[in-house]
């Protein structure tokens, strides 16, 4: 198997969004591999060995993906027996052409504790947290967005995402099997705020897999449960006319960006 490495004098996670966002184009397995922070030469020569082994012990040479602004560094992960991507090279030299400004290179800016949208993206990873399975109704007038559903249909690690990637405060609720018995109308602690709530809902089969794995042969994980559940809060969300997806053919990435183009909110900056 092709081994892919992503490297980087600071976090690497630039250049692992680049490479896995490439090879995910091609049908083939990958050993990926990130080294984050090469930011001397001596730990940019070990990589280099590192590199070598992986070619020696595969027969393939490994894809070398790297986002570099040390020069020295750089000059030394250029030279491995992989087949080296240097983000940077690619796109800076274009662009300095097209703004008329010469780059100005600088180690971690990218993703920095010193960028603005840090506080901001902290702030609502905390309130996610505070705000997670319904667990404190007392700050729903402070989120962006209310995600609903069934127990275990993907609200939490959404929740989650969008307050790490975006810095938005999602709070979540779960329809309760107390909920369950009344579903003609919405649950009172949602219906000040029925214009923030989003729903989320996942295939029966998905569901039932899922809660099998937490709590096996229990009602709660059963397939008539499952059924009865999903039938009735979709239902709901027709009727109270709140926007929903079904999560079970996506990941939570990519849950979280339809999220935001149906709903229009934008990553939080200031």
């Amino acid at each position: 198997m092709r081994t892919a490495f992503y490297i980087s004098d600071g976090t690497a996670i630039t250049s692992e969004v680049f490479g896995h966002a490439l090879l995910s184009l091609f049908p083939m397995q990958f050993n990926h591999k990130t080294i984050p922070f090469v930011e001397t030469e001596e730990h940019a020569y070990k990589v280099l060995e590192e590199i070598s082994e992986s070619f020696q012990d595969s027969g393939e040479r490994p894809l070398v993906f790297y986002t570099i602004v040390n020069v020295d560094v750089r000059k030394v992960i250029s030279r491995s027996v992989g087949i080296n991507y240097n983000f940077l090279d690619q796109f800076v030299a274009p662009l300095e052409k097209v703004l008329g400004v010469p780059s100005k290179p600088e180690k971690h800016r990218t993703h920095s504790i010193h960028e603005t949208t840090y506080d901001i993206r902290i702030e609502a990873v905390n309130y996610a947290l505070a705000n997670d399975d319904g667990s404190n109704l007392k700050e729903y007038h402070n989120a962006d967005i209310i995600l609903v559903g069934v127990s275990r249909s993907g609200k939490t690690p959404t929740s989650l995402y969008l307050a790490l990637q975006y810095g938005i405060k999602a709070a979540n609720y779960p329809f309760t099997e107390e909920d369950m018995g009344d579903m003609l109308k919405l649950p009172p602690a949602l219906r000040r705020f029925k214009d923030k709530l989003f729903g989320l809902t996942i295939h029966p089969e998905r569901l039932h897999q899922i809660r099998s794995e937490r709590r096996a042969n229990s009602k709660y994980a059963s397939m008539q449960q499952c059924r009865m559940e999903l039938r009735e809060v979709e239902n709901l969300y027709r009727r109270e006319k709140i926007p929903f997806l079904n999560s079970t053919k996506y990941s939570v990435e990519e849950i979280s960006a339809k999220i935001l183009a149906e709903t229009g909110l934008q990553r939080r900056k200031y």
